[in-house]
């Protein structure tokens, strides 16, 4: 990995200093899980999951109470999920999941972003054949997981592919962490065998997976970080994916 790790290691940690950006995101999320459904976690588990995650960024129980209780006033806004697909300098393919009330703001921050950085919106579903979606989960590990008998414990709830890796911190050394892939599909069997293991999940989320994965040099690798910075800032934006290994 070298460089290109540590230069992206670097980026990762500064991103994490935009709290202000990050909170209304993962709030909007909040916000749609409770009004599709029940403002109760315990009867709702797409929202279980999504205070979850929230949890998992430090977010404020204030601001996950707020954006629970937006989903309930009268004048709560429409927020939905728009996807867009992409193709960036050096063969890179990009999907840009967003949550808006604002799809004409949204699309035209977008498109700017990447015209400014070489880059050009597709038509939807050109990407589809490329990209995987699957159920990742990702948690600590401790001194007592085996990765072994967790592969045995999991593979009847749909697990596919284990691995473990570590994740960059803010200050102090790197925690190892397991990161766990399963069938899209399987996401609610993954996650309640994960809670019966007593096993304290960090994130849970459906992401895409590039099926061809391509390699870039340290420079190709900045300049494209920089088109995934611009899109990651904008307020909209809450994942950004590529096909980049």
């Amino acid at each position: 990995m070298g460089r290109a790790f540590e230069y992206r290691k670097a980026s990762k940690l500064k991103r994490w200093g935009a709290m202000s950006k990050l909170f209304p995101k993962l709030g909007n999320i909040i916000t749609m899980a409770a009004k599709a459904g029940s403002p109760d976690p315990d009867m709702n588990p797409t929202l279980r999951t999504a205070i979850l995650n929230a949890k998992a960024q430090n977010m404020p129980k204030h601001n996950i109470e707020a954006a629970i209780k937006r989903a309930q006033g009268k004048d709560a806004a429409d927020i939905k999920e728009i996807h867009y697909e992409a193709k960036g300098p050096y063969g890179v393919q990009l999907i840009i999941d967003c949550a808006t009330d604002n799809g004409t703001r949204t699309v035209a921050n977008v498109k700017a972003a990447l015209v400014r950085n070489k880059s050009e919106m597709l038509t939807s579903g050109s990407l589809n054949f490329m990209f995987t979606q699957k159920s990742v989960f990702t948690f600590y590990k401790t001194d007592d997981m085996d990765i072994e008998e967790l592969e045995l414990e999991l593979i009847d709830a749909g697990l596919e592919e284990i691995e473990e890796t570590v994740e960059p911190q803010e200050e102090g050394d790197d925690k190892a962490i397991i990161k766990i892939f399963g069938e899209f599909s399987a996401f609610g069997d993954l996650n309640k065998a994960l809670e019966e293991m007593n096993i304290e999940v960090k994130s849970a989320k459906h992401e895409r997976i590039a099926n061809t994965p391509i390699d870039l040099t340290d420079e190709q690798m900045e300049e494209v970080d920089v088109l995934i910075d611009k899109l990651e800032d904008d307020e909209d934006v809450q994942a950004v994916f590529t096909n980049i290994n």
